[in-house]
């Protein structure tokens, strides 16, 4: 480790090759180091090898959140991959918006590669419309099937604002489960991503592990465009030791089984491969290449680089060197800069071309997908030997044929209905003129209101002065998937019909109305009218539905205000901010995993105690007039957007209604609020 430093600071391609030389010497740690590399044919120069420039360009820094590292540590990785035309991940914690404004006088600090699930921290329409590429996250090499989290104790001002979170208090990411049940919501959330961002790729970061390539070939024909397979190596800078040991595994083992996979059903030349977790030399990249990888990751050997000492102590928030803390007086002791993870990239790519040179290979390409030249060797252990790597070193017929472009357009995916809604809305966009547009809408009409919201966001901004309803569309019929997604301020959507799942999924700013049609013989607050994981990752706006959501409702809210009447199970779930308003009754483990934002439930049959997780929750009728304020001033903007019968008859009588309602508010949050939630000293704790 002190080799590699040194070599970064020093910029000593010489100290690193006696790195390299060192990290052969050990005892065999991987399966690659009981592999050996045969040549293609006779050397060539090395001036007839593909040049350090193009080869640093296939590297990525991958998803290190800024709340894991500490500001420095971030803002240092993106300098300087975006320095050298390579690509750095932002992670799952948002990016700072100053960092989108770009200066052509530096290099901008803003990461190409900018990570999302729905229900991730701070993603919003302005974060998605900066950034190359989009990295969903299903799950994490380190700690396979877990979310994300972020100890209280790390969340400062800024990592709080970023998040849309309050300073001080947990985090705790959803599951990849809570949105993505199958292939077919995978593949409704890359559309999304498309409509949000009419340019960038989608990349899905996927696992090593045994059938991924089953998966592998679902997410490409889902219409990603790259694919991650993350090794169990490496790890996180915020979990805690019981969820990274133990977990994952190589991503030799990974890798090579989604490239065999791919290629066998004509899918690998739609796709490019990545790989990370644990790449330590030039050598272990020309073997991912030849296992089928083009681009690599470069996580722990870059904060190694920038000064990262493996005390393994990230999540205590006590870095001694400033890279994983933020802590302000540890963050003062950062030397890292973006020349040593320059120099860090560098040699990886020297290395690279001259391993190239000795094979007799001119480009990476000539080796990408050439299992062939590997072959297993006997690193002198008996119960190694026995190892059988055979399927590691198969190569598929017709493999030769794959052209690897990873400069190819993205997979294209249909227009929705804001094809026409742009085009109809040309006198807003070009001169803010206020405007109202109809439309019929059916359930194939997906993701409605989103391509317009990028539109929004790159002609006005996040933080514009349009009036809340400056473009109003108006829907008749039944809207499919994902209305109102990244929906962004300036823009009301109102449905006289019902909706489908996902409705108003990250919306930002935007708000959305679903009512039933005059005409329904329905009785709204008996009936389903939005459909499961509503409001999903949602970090500001509004959402008012005369009728009941189902299921994983509000999970991931972080500042979006909602009335509904009724949820099924799962409602609120890490929830972090925002206000919901439940005129109905829930479904069970409401609340699970809360720790900020304020839920009201009306209940006067005194039975949502029974449905809700009260582990982080305490519960109290509303009493002070500040939140009473608060739910009625809502209950009455949900009247007049839905016109709701239940609503209505519950403000006509609302002196002896109001005692009806359960105020909910996470444990965390009893010492950050704004009034106190009961005339007496206490609130009535949970238990």
């Amino acid at each position: 480790m002190h080799l590699l430093q040194s070599a970064c600071d020093r910029a000593s391609f010489e100290m690193w090759k006696q790195y390299s030389a060192r990290m052969r010497a050990n005892p065999p740690i991987h399966l690659r180091d009981l592999l050996d590399i045969k040549p293609m044919g006779k050397p060539v120069p090395i001036e007839e090898v593909e040049s350090i420039n193009a080869i640093r360009k296939r590297f990525v820094t991958p998803g290190m959140s800024l709340g894991a590292l500490s500001p420095e540590a971030h803002k240092t990785l993106n300098v300087a991959m975006n320095r050298i035309g390579a690509k750095s991940d932002s992670g799952e914690g948002g990016e700072d918006p100053a960092h989108f404004h770009r200066n052509p006088m530096a290099i901008t600090p803003s990461a190409k590669i900018k990570q999302v699930a729905s229900g991730r921290f701070g993603v919003t329409a302005e974060y998605l419309n900066q950034c190359e590429e989009l990295e969903i996250k299903v799950a994490q090499g380190a700690k396979p099937g877990e979310g994300g989290q972020l100890p209280g104790m790390k969340v400062t001002d800024l990592i709080a604002r970023l998040r849309h979170s309050t300073k001080g208090v947990t985090l705790i990411s959803p599951p990849p489960h809570h949105d993505i049940y199958s292939i077919e919501d995978l593949a409704q959330l890359i559309y999304d991503l498309k409509q949000i961002n009419p340019r960038c790729k989608v990349t899905v970061k996927l696992v090593a592990s045994s059938g991924v390539g089953t998966i592998a070939a679902g997410v490409a024909k889902a219409k990603a465009d790259v694919i991650l397979i993350s090794g169990h190596n490496g790890g996180t800078g915020a979990s805690p030791a019981t969820s990274i040991k133990f977990a994952g595994l190589p991503w030799e083992m990974g890798l090579t089984e989604a490239h065999q996979v791919l290629a066998m059903n004509n899918l690998r030349d739609r796709i490019t491969l990545r790989t990370d977790g644990g790449l330590r030399t030039g050598r272990d990249i020309v073997m991912a290449a030849m296992m089928g990888a083009e681009e690599y990751g470069i996580g722990t050997a870059a904060l190694i680089a920038m000064g990262c000492i493996m005390v393994r102590q990230c999540q205590s928030n006590t870095c001694p060197v400033g890279v994983c803390t933020q802590d302000e007086e540890l963050r003062g002791k950062f030397t890292g800069n973006a020349d040593k993870v320059v120099n860090l990239i560098t040699f990886y790519a020297q290395e690279v071309r001259e391993i190239l040179a000795e094979l007799g290979a001119r480009s990476l390409d000539d080796v990408i997908g050439r299992a062939d030249l590997l072959s297993q060797v006997s690193r002198g252990s008996a119960h190694l030997d026995d190892l059988d790597l055979n399927p590691l070193l198969l190569v598929v017929d017709g493999a030769d044929k794959i052209v690897y472009n990873r400069d190819r357009d993205r997979n294209a995916v249909p227009d929705t209905l804001d094809a026409e809604i742009v085009r109809d809305a040309q006198r807003f966009l070009e001169d803010g003129e206020k405007m109202q547009l109809s439309y019929t809408v059916q359930n194939t009409h997906r993701t409605v209101g989103t391509r317009i919201s990028s539109h929004i966001v790159k002609r006005f901004g996040m933080r514009n002065s349009l009036q809340p309803d400056h473009l109003t569309v108006k829907l008749q019929g039944s809207a499919g998937q994902s209305l109102g997604a990244f929906a962004a301020p300036g823009l009301k959507i109102e449905v006289s019909g019902d909706a489908n799942d996902y409705v108003a999924k990250g919306i930002s700013g935007g708000t959305v109305v679903v009512r039933p049609p005059l005409v329904s013989p329905l009785v709204a607050s008996d009936n389903t009218i939005i459909g499961n994981t509503v409001l999903y990752g949602a970090t500001d706006g509004y959402l008012f539905a005369a009728g009941r959501a189902g299921e994983r409702f509000a999970v991931r809210n972080s500042g979006a205000k909602v009335v509904i009447e009724g949820c099924g199970s799962n409602g609120c779930e890490y929830m972090t901010g925002g206000v919901a308003v439940i005129l109905g009754s829930i479904g069970s483990n409401f609340g699970a995993g809360m720790t900020g934002g304020m839920a009201y439930l009306y209940d006067p049959d005194g039975e949502a105690q029974d449905h809700m997780n009260m582990e982080s929750l305490v519960t109290c009728p509303v009493a002070v007039d500040h939140w009473e304020a608060q739910l009625k001033g809502l209950i009455e903007r949900h009247v007049e957007e839905t016109r709701s019968q239940k609503a209505t008859e519950i403000l006509r009588h609302w002196d002896s209604e109001k005692g009806n309602f359960l105020q909910i508010c996470p444990k965390e949050m009893l010492n950050k609020l704004p009034a106190p939630l009961s005339l007496e000293a206490d609130a009535i704790p949970a238990e």
